[in-house]
């Protein structure tokens, strides 16, 4: 009797041990899965901030639109045509123009 006695005691060790690595493991597994949890909750608010970023991104471009829309005249009965505003963008490069040219030739005659 007392060999089955030892192999019982020796079984029963086992059992514990085996119980104690998988309380262990399902600690580890528990700790994972509050990190995972936490990692999205985090993730979920970035995301969430970003929306809200890009919500007010849009508002102000749409706002400024109308706004230079209204300061070119675009918007509305009797605003400025698109012909006006093709010649002030050609006039701007041509005097963009000139001045590089009148520039260069000032720092030609400089350095002679």
């Amino acid at each position: 009797m007392s060999s089955s006695r030892t192999t019982e005691e020796t079984y029963e060790a086992q059992n514990d041990q085996r119980l104690d690595e998988l309380h262990s493991k399902i600690r580890t597994l528990r700790g994972v899965t509050t990190d995972i949890y936490d990692d999205a909750e985090r993730q979920h608010l970035t995301l969430d901030d970003t929306g809200n970023a890009f919500s007010s991104l849009s508002t102000s471009l749409s706002q400024s639109s109308r706004r230079a829309a209204q300061a070119f005249g675009l918007s509305g009965a009797g605003g400025v045509r698109q012909m006006r505003i093709i010649m002030y963008v050609v006039g701007s490069f041509l005097a963009l123009w000139t001045f590089w040219e009148v520039k260069g030739i000032w720092w030609v005659s400089e350095s002679a």
